[in-house]
């Protein structure tokens, strides 16, 4: 692998805050809290009708940078649906914008990189993040923490590779053909690119646990696009060096990708606390390769659209299968979709504290 810039230096708080009531910090833990917790990637946001009116007119990037709106709309689920952690309110291409990369989000579309980087001279000009670039996120996630009471705030960062994706096909790709073309073609670049990346990955996790985050998320949202030969040799390493990095925290380590059945012992191997698991194998069956261990997920979002009496099933199924795991933290397979019902999600909630862990 070739060698990538220095590190960012980390600086771990003296002390965290205290939430030893916490559902979801016990199970992030292996440890069998008095109900399941359960959270829903993408609960802040577009499904909701106080969100869509606190953003009209508002950019989602300049969302993504006012503290205050950042804060409120990571607020708006926990009220709403009384989930058992929070998600900051952000996007995984913000340290890219941050660091001076332009890039914009398209709605309908999603992240769009307007010079695509397909060579050396594009990786080598790619910017460092300087923590003070994301300062206003530190900012908003200080709001939150003397907000939430007792309730846990996930912080969040893309890894290198869904980053990379990015920035090599200038956009969401179905097939990442220049991705893994470059990948295999020029590997030392690729790992070039990937550590450059994970450096910025950390740099802003870091802002985010500095400010008092008490658990992080590393999404690599195309992962399952390779196989597991392919993730260990150009994605593990970048990966585990995020994840390694920020250890010192003591925090919980959830690492996710959509996908990624076959891949889940290599993300679990990269330095993950908890492994998230999508709805496309059974939670039980992803426990059973992993060996134990604490699992998040893994409900299909799409389910949220069906009759009750099938949406309660599928819960109670999911949550049942989820006790073959060391700790289990009820979640979906993939984010919330825009047009759900966000009563749906309230009800969802209340089920899953009812049943008996």
């Amino acid at each position: 692998m070739s060698p990538s810039a220095a590190s960012p230096a980390q600086t771990v708080p003296a002390a965290r805050r205290a939430l030893p009531g916490a559902p979801f910090l016990a199970a992030a833990r292996g440890e069998h809290p008095a109900r399941t917790p359960v959270w829903f990637m993408r609960q802040a946001g577009r499904s909701l009708p106080e969100y869509r009116a606190l953003r009209e007119g508002t950019s989602m990037f300049d969302a993504c940078f006012d503290p205050e709106m950042l804060a409120e709309i990571t607020l708006q689920p926990i009220r709403r649906h009384g989930v058992d952690a929070a998600i900051l309110f952000s996007d995984i291409v913000v340290p890219l914008k941050a660091a001076g990369l332009d890039i914009d989000i398209v709605a309908g579309t999603g992240p769009v990189v307007a010079e695509p980087i397909r060579d050396a001279a594009g990786v080598r000009a790619l910017p460092v993040l300087d923590p003070e670039q994301v300062e206003r996120v530190a900012d908003g996630v200080r709001l939150l923490v003397a907000s939430l009471g007792e309730t846990p705030l996930i912080g969040f960062a893309g890894a290198p590779f869904t980053l990379a994706s990015y920035l090599i096909e200038g956009g969401p790709s179905r097939n990442h053909e220049h991705t893994k073309a470059l990948m295999h073609s020029e590997p030392e670049l690729w790992h070039e690119l990937a550590g450059r990346l994970a450096d910025m990955a950390i740099t802003f996790l870091s802002a985010q646990l500095d400010a008092g985050a008490d658990a992080i998320q590393l999404f690599d949202s195309w992962a399952g696009a390779l196989s597991e030969r392919d993730y260990r040799e150009f994605v593990l390493p970048h990966s585990a060096k995020v994840l390694s990095a920020v250890a010192a925290y003591g925090v919980p380590r959830i690492h996710f990708g959509v996908g990624t059945g076959e891949l889940l012992v290599a993300m679990r191997d990269a330095g993950a606390d908890v492994v998230g698991v999508d709805w496309r194998i059974p939670l039980d069956e992803a426990v059973r390769r992993l060996g134990g261990g604490v699992v998040q997920g893994n409900l299909d979002p799409a389910l949220l659209h069906a009759s009750w009496p099938v949406l309660e099933a599928e819960v109670r199924r999911i949550h049942a299968e989820g006790r073959a795991a060391d700790g289990h933290i009820f979640n979906l397979g993939h984010g919330v979709l825009p047009g759900v019902d966000p009563d749906v999600l309230t009800r969802v909630v209340g089920l899953v504290h009812e049943l008996q862990p």
